[in-house]
């Protein structure tokens, strides 16, 4: 019987991929739900394709053409990706953009769905309630975070215990080695233009201001079950090593692959399994140099500013987290600088009140009071 999977967000990179690794193996997969946020054309496009059953298109658009999609039900409206992670399958694959990731992943485990998990701000905002409830469900939440897959891969067959500390691997974005002061002009455009990995814009605005890893270390936190000490950053430009796990004994074990990301996802969707993929492989003898460095968390203030959410816990995540996506959104549109990203998120991790309870109603008030304060430092802020 082929896998049955629904991906949510099939329209940007992630699902993108994802339909190429389900195209590299026919047969092997059934797709039975497809969501978009907007880009209802593509999202049609890859329905005649895939022929799922059910497509979902968010927001509020009533002019959606329902008849574009095949033979597909279409659910609309905010609530239609919730619903469609809670419909019978095999795996859920989660690649939403952002915190309205979280209750459809909430959604997908409460019906019992395993759940590849592509975007990380559901696990930093609610990592141990998702899992929590992955526990009672008896779901796995399998990574497709290029990282945290990593990571999956070397603790695999290995106790908790035997772990001294995870590494997690950063390229450093497109600024690595630049003064920060000489960042005060940067475009949206540059800032997008990740060094190494092909990915969506606003995840490209957080590998260059580092945000980025520092929201894979509170998700692997939750992930692995390990404390935040027991984690560290390496800048490692080359993105060769997606990440290493050091073990009690002074060893380490190391994942090594292209950037490319349809091989983790790929993993993911066929775990425990491996099988053959479609991606280029790794030709060592050609690698000119492969190097790691300490992170200076001074030219990054955003990664310690996760640093320092990830040790208060509670409400401070989403917190930081709904702050940053507001923060990103501004220099996105041009209404603040780069260098503002980080001075509204110090000043909205700060400001907003933050509570230890970790249950949903919580979590999204802390969410949306991080908003409302982000964009009244958006407006005072200004660009610089």
């Amino acid at each position: 019987m082929p896998t049955r999977i629904v991906i949510l967000g099939s329209t940007g990179s992630i699902g993108r991929s994802t339909l190429d690794v389900v195209r590299a193996h026919p047969g092997r997969f059934e797709v039975v739900g497809l969501s978009a946020q907007s880009n209802t054309a593509l999202l049609a496009v890859q329905a005649h394709e895939f022929n799922p059953k059910f497509v979902a298109v968010g927001g509020s658009n009533s002019a959606v053409n329902t008849g574009a999609f095949g033979g597909a039900t279409v659910l609309q409206g905010p609530q239609a990706a919730a619903e469609l992670a809670a419909h019978p399958c095999d795996l859920v694959l989660c690649a939403i953009v952002g915190a309205a990731g979280l209750v459809p992943v909430l959604n997908a485990i409460d019906a019992g769905n395993r759940v590849a998990l592509a975007n990380k701000e559901p696990m930093v905002m609610a990592g141990p309630l998702i899992m929590e409830r992955a526990r009672a469900k008896d779901v796995r939440v399998l990574p497709v975070d290029s990282e945290h897959n990593a990571i999956f891969q070397c603790l695999e067959g290995h106790s908790l215990d035997e772990v001294h500390r995870i590494h997690l691997t950063a390229s450093g974005g497109p600024f690595y080695g630049k003064p920060r002061e000489s960042l005060r002009g940067v475009t949206p455009e540059q800032a997008a233009r990740h060094p190494t990995w092909d990915m969506g814009a606003k995840i490209s605005v957080d590998s260059a201001t580092l945000m980025n890893k520092g929201l894979e270390v509170i998700e692997a936190m939750h992930l692995f079950g390990l404390p935040l000490d027991r984690f560290k950053v390496v800048i490692h430009p080359q993105s060769i090593v997606h990440s290493l796990v050091e073990f009690v004994d002074g060893g380490m074990l190391a994942h090594l692959g292209v950037t490319d990301m349809r091989l983790p996802i790929q993993f993911a969707l066929t775990w425990p399994e491996r099988v053959k993929s479609p991606v280029a492989r790794l030709d060592l003898a050609a690698l000119a140099a492969i190097t790691f460095a300490e992170p200076d968390f001074s030219e990054f203030p955003c990664l310690s500013l996760a640093f320092e959410a990830a040790r208060r816990g509670g409400t401070a995540p989403a917190i930081l987290n709904a702050a940053n996506e507001a923060a990103v959104e501004a220099f996105r549109e041009g209404r603040i600088a780069f260098l503002d990203i980080a001075r509204v998120v110090e000043e909205v991790l700060e400001s907003a009140p933050q509570g230890r309870e970790l249950d949903l109603e919580s979590v999204l008030a802390a969410d949306a009071d991080a908003r409302r304060l982000a964009r009244a430092a958006v407006e005072t802020t200004g660009v610089t």
